[in-house]
């Protein structure tokens, strides 16, 4: 034989007068519907059937594209900060034997923002055609590699060091972790102040 479980059942009034204990269940037999007990509210918390949400409250859609060019202006002149500026090194080849990338600001006297690394396709690779840039990329069993920036000499120094391991991104395409052509990229460093 099952075995049933019920709960306490009661018309809406009876509900209305009863603290039921902290999770508990009863049915509201009147409205055909639940309500869920803390311990202290008298009458519970009564749920909502699903044929009973008013259909006005549910979520529409929305087109970001509506939202007025006025509001984003003033999205974006209250929490800006003050202007960033941006300054990228020239392309270096990509090299797998242990070396670095260094470059230098001469008119940089202070560590940056933000520094990035970016590989920048020089022909057809890994889904990837000429010309576009990607910072998702790693060297060796790290992603994301970081930049180092020291000042000597009163000039910025960005580096990157790559040690002899090979450099790879996730496939265009697939993103699949893909070993790239060296002679198809090049790196550039980017300082933000």
């Amino acid at each position: 034989m099952t075995r049933i479980l019920q709960i306490r059942r009661g018309t809406s009034a009876q509900n209305d007068n009863f603290t039921g204990m902290a999770g508990e269940i009863t049915m509201d037999t009147t409205n055909k519907t639940v309500r869920v007990h803390d311990g202290e509210t008298l009458g519970g918390f009564a749920l909502a059937r699903a044929d009973a949400v008013d259909a006005a409250r549910e979520v529409e859609s929305f087109d970001i594209t509506a939202v007025p060019a006025t509001f984003w202006q003033s999205l974006f002149a209250t929490y800006q900060t003050d202007n960033i500026h941006s300054k990228s090194t020239q392309l270096m080849t990509v090299i797998n034997n242990g070396s670095f990338f260094d470059d230098s600001f001469s008119d940089l006297t202070s560590l940056p923002l933000y520094t990035r690394a970016f590989l920048v396709c020089q022909e057809d690779d890994a889904g990837y055609t000429a010309g576009e840039e990607t910072s998702a990329f790693g060297i060796g069993d790290y992603s994301s590699p970081l930049v180092y920036c020291y000042i000597s000499s009163d000039v910025l120094h960005a580096r990157l060091f790559s040690g002899s391991q090979t450099f790879w991104v996730p496939n265009k395409s697939t993103g699949v972790k893909t070993n790239i052509t060296t002679s198809k990229w090049k790196v550039k460093i980017t300082v933000y102040y």
